[in-house]
């Protein structure tokens, strides 16, 4: 819930900021309620705020709420915002961009800002959503909570009417026009794992609240602020921050984790044959070198799922490749099922998408679940037991055994004549040869996302995915965020045509702020997905209109970025060869047809998957909520 609703015009927060400004010496009317901003009108309004936050901060007055709030989520080592401005939100945006610790992201809409904002906590850890209320934070509501379901915290930052338009039930643009503004606020807050309103009396405490709540769970906040509240001083003692790798992690409880220690060393050491599954949470939490340390130190090996996948450097010793049911290698498929005990560190999501559409064949009662915050073994769980402290103790506390290795794949061949049209049999292994040493792939929903997880990836080398979440069009602007939070390493982004058609204007963006990503646009002219998830082809509803997209990049203020339309083997040869060098942004449109989109899948697995007739196959149990609840006692997926 949303606590201290904004439902006065300032009230004792503004009377209070009024008094210690008089204990201070200064003229009460340096305190800007709503009524003076209104008064004050257009321009004039926007030059008073200016003038009164500018001499604030040069004589070190207390900072405003919005000052305060921003402020505080930059000490985390965040150094982006990403947004759109609007006039309700105006007191935070003029705090950001007086932040000299942070650069505003200027979005080409909502939607793209949160899913900016989602790329950019993928690599930084955490990241800053900025917008205006109801029309702007509605907008930005599908990427947040695609930011809830896969673990990024992601502090929402969001301008409403001044409390006086509220107390007085104006009718306002942005509105309904029924003098009701909180109907909103349920909506986003759903998006949150932890929501505030923020107020002169309560900014300092509910900032820590906040945080503190956010980063334990890895899930996005959700906050508000007046617009004549965001311009008043906070009341109390502003708290000194810290980087967020120095934010103390929450302990476990002693006893449960000796117990689950115990209890995991036990089934292990009786086990024949265990295989690790870590989890994309792996990543979230930062705990990929202890978990490179618990291998390491007990010669267990790994699998990951797509939505895992390369949480620590595939290049490991310990790996064994891909694990995505009947969509993995044989051998891989063979090892992790028919292993004794399977170690899931950290919560992997059975769902259709991250299991070959549910063709896992793992049995519950050989798995051990830990979660970020409890462990699940058969029916018993522990609860207060971090992962964190999990990896540490499972270091020392299991003894070295060396489980079977699997052959390194052979490197995929690369085939086709220079005349050849290209084709994802002829694309995906010169894609594999490509990529570099701490590359930041990112694979959309769509057909590449199968191909792209199954490339063994070099030394250092990332890659994020929406698997669970799905939203078509997530990774064009993710990868905005992945090389503002990164500039160092390259981000390279495979994307269909259906879901880059969707968010393809954050390509100015890029271009505005200077970032230099390697985009590869898969052209079939369709929703390439769609169709083979589908019984039947062909549908007019799945064909897309026909861009030139080699040309977006110059149309949308690119410059020096190298471009090319790719339909042969020799010039995708020469493109890849060329976008290996360039200096710059690459966007690389790659002719496919739709002659290269597979076959729908076959029908048993579509209505088993759908469940739309009355003879569909019954789903696996690992599908249903009930496995979940076998898993992990609480039926969430992390």
């Amino acid at each position: 819930m949303i606590t201290e609703p904004p439902d006065t015009d300032g009230g004792e927060s503004a009377h209070a900021a009024e008094g210690q400004a008089a204990k201070r010496g200064l003229p009460r009317r340096t305190v800007l309620t709503a009524g003076a901003v209104v008064a004050a009108g257009g321009v004039a309004a926007a030059v008073a705020v200016d003038k009164f936050r500018a001499g604030r901060r040069l004589s070190g007055e207390v900072p405003t709420v919005a000052e305060y709030a921003v402020a505080r989520l930059a000490d985390l080592g965040i150094e982006h915002v990403f947004g759109v401005p609007g006039d309700f939100a105006f007191g935070l945006d003029n705090a950001i961009e007086a932040e000299k610790r942070l650069t505003w992201v200027g979005a080409a809409n909502e939607l793209n800002a949160a899913y900016a904002a989602d790329g950019y906590a993928r690599i930084r850890g955490a990241a800053i959503l900025c917008t205006t209320y109801s029309v702007g934070e509605l907008s930005a509501l599908n990427g947040v909570l695609g930011s809830y379901a896969e673990r990024l915290p992601v502090f929402h930052l969001v301008g409403q009417p001044s409390s006086k338009l509220q107390r007085v039930r104006a009718v306002t643009h942005h509105s309904l026009g029924d003098g009701m503004f909180r109907q909103f606020e349920a909506l986003s807050a759903a998006s949150a794992c932890v929501s505030a309103h923020l107020t002169a009396r309560n900014a300092i405490a509910e900032m820590e609240r906040v945080i503190t709540e956010a980063l334990a769970q890895r899930r996005p906040a959700y906050l508000t602020i007046a617009a004549d509240e965001a311009l008043l001083p906070v009341i109390g003692t502003p708290v000194a921050g810290m980087a967020l790798t120095e934010v103390p992690r929450p302990q476990s409880d002693p006893a449960s984790l000796d117990a689950a220690i115990t209890a995991i060393t036990d089934r292990v050491t009786a086990s024949k044959a265990t295989v690790v599954l870590p989890a994309y949470t792996i990543g979230r939490f930062g705990l990929g070198r202890q978990l490179i340390r618990l291998l390491d130190a007990s010669g267990l090996a790994y699998a990951t799922t797509p939505m895992d996948k390369a949480q620590i450097p595939e290049t490991n010793r310990h790996f064994l490749g891909m694990y995505a049911g009947d969509n993995s290698e044989p051998d891989v498929k063979k090892a992790v099922e028919s292993a004794e005990v399977i170690l899931n560190l950290g919560g992997v999501a059975f769902i259709d998408s991250n299991t070959g559409q549910w063709t896992d064949g793992l049995d519950p009662a050989r798995m051990i679940t830990v979660w970020p915050d409890h462990v699940r073994i058969g029916h018993t769980d522990f609860s207060a037991v971090y992962l964190a402290d999990v990896l540490e103790r499972l270091t020392t506390a299991l003894s070295k055994t060396e489980t079977p290795r699997l052959d390194s794949p052979a490197t995929p061949s690369i085939s086709g004549a220079v005349g050849d049209p290209v084709s994802s049999a002829t694309l995906y292994p010169r894609l594999a040869k490509f990529l570099r040493d701490n590359d930041i792939v990112l694979a959309e929903t769509g057909l590449c996302l199968n191909p792209m997880s199954r490339i063994r990836l070099p030394e250092g080398a990332v890659f994020h995915n929406q698997t669970l979440w799905g939203s078509i069009g997530w990774a064009t602007p993710a990868a905005l965020g992945t090389t503002l939070a990164d500039p160092s390493r390259r981000t390279v982004l495979v994307t269909g045509d259906g879901a880059h058609q969707l968010t393809a204007n954050e390509i100015g963006t890029m271009g505005r702020y200077g970032v230099k990503p390697v985009i590869i646009v898969l052209n079939n002219a369709m929703y390439g997905i769609e169709e083979i998830l589908n019984e039947h082809q062909g549908h007019v509803y799945d064909v897309l209109a026909p861009w030139n997209y080699h040309q977006l990049p110059g149309a949308l203020g690119c410059k020096d970025w190298y471009t090319a339309r790719v339909t042969t083997v020799g010039e995708l040869d020469t493109a890849l060869t060329t976008a290996a060098t360039h200096n710059n942004g690459c966007y690389l449109e790659i002719m496919l047809g739709r002659s290269d989109i597979p076959p729908s899948l076959p029908a048993p697995v579509l209505h088993m998957v759908y469940q739309t007739t009355p003879d569909s196959p019954p789903l696996p149990p690992i599908a249903t909520v009930a496995a979940a609840e076998q898993m992990n006692g609480s039926g969430q997926l992390a």
